[in-house]
């Protein structure tokens, strides 16, 4: 699949939690927090998920660190920007701000985190517009927008996706709002996927991953697939490697089925 215009699986990884907690810097973990995101790049890992307000940025600094070596033109990186930046010149000078953290000259995937209510989507989106006319940022999305504001946003830009919340506790994104991304080309992207590990205990995952013989995230991440971008967290190897078993078989439309009728 495309995204940005860049060929990439589609799994992505999640840095929420990684280099400390809501605008909150922690330093405890970062050389084990650098070494998972290097591993999900060696395995075949191109999409990588981070916000600014991720420990106060600090996430972003470890994707800095992470993506050394590696080629940058293969990589989707994708940051936020928080709701109480959304004024115009706010929106170009957190970007600037990620960009330099991130020790990149451009951000693949620009989205805004929350919407508000007090900023118009017009000023916010003209200055991502302004970002992409300066090659700052290659495309731009938005993130928790259900489908009346995605309508409203797609007024005033080329919106390339919609990052929500979808997992097998939350099926919600599937009566509207996956449909009509899909008629636009709009990709989803599922934060969440694994419903902080809930989804991987349930009865009939575990059921399906003895019949198919993966772990059960795996079961879960496939189903997810098939209609949007998952991007799981996996902060050690051997939970990423059960991850990355999604890509390696399809679900049954009857097994799909199957979990839709469960939640």
């Amino acid at each position: 699949m495309k995204l940005c215009g860049k060929e990439v699986p589609p799994l992505g990884l999640g840095t929420w939690k990684m280099g400390g907690g809501y605008f909150s810097p922690s330093y405890e973990r970062d050389q084990e927090d650098v070494e998972a995101i290097r591993y999900a790049l060696s395995r075949g890992i191109r999409i990588i998920d981070t916000a600014e307000m991720y420990g106060g940025g600090h996430a972003e600094e470890l994707v800095g660190r992470a993506i050394k070596g590696f080629d940058r033109e293969e990589i989707v990186i994708i940051t936020k920007v928080w709701p109480n930046h959304l004024r115009y010149n706010d929106v170009i000078n957190s970007a600037k701000a990620s960009l330099r953290r991130l020790q990149v000259e451009y951000i693949d995937l620009y989205l805004i985190h929350w919407p508000s209510s007090e900023v118009p989507l017009s000023e916010t989106l003209s200055a991502m517009e302004k970002l992409k006319e300066e090659n700052l940022v290659r495309c731009v999305g938005v993130s928790n927008f259900d489908l009346p504001l995605l309508k409203e946003a797609q007024k005033y830009a080329k919106i390339e996706a919609d990052e929500v919340e979808y997992n097998l506790y939350n099926l919600s994104p599937e009566r509207e709002l996956i449909p009509y991304c899909q008629s636009q080309g709009v990709h989803v992207i599922a934060y969440s996927p694994l419903a902080q590990g809930k989804v991987i205990k349930d009865k009939r995952v575990v059921e399906l991953a003895k019949k198919y013989g993966k772990p059960p995230s795996a079961i879960a991440l496939n189903y997810l697939m098939k209609r949007s971008i998952p991007i799981p967290k996996a902060s050690n190897k051997a939970h990423l490697d059960e991850a990355l078993e999604a890509l390696s078989f399809s679900l049954s439309k009857e097994d799909e089925e199957y979990l839709r009728g469960r939640f």
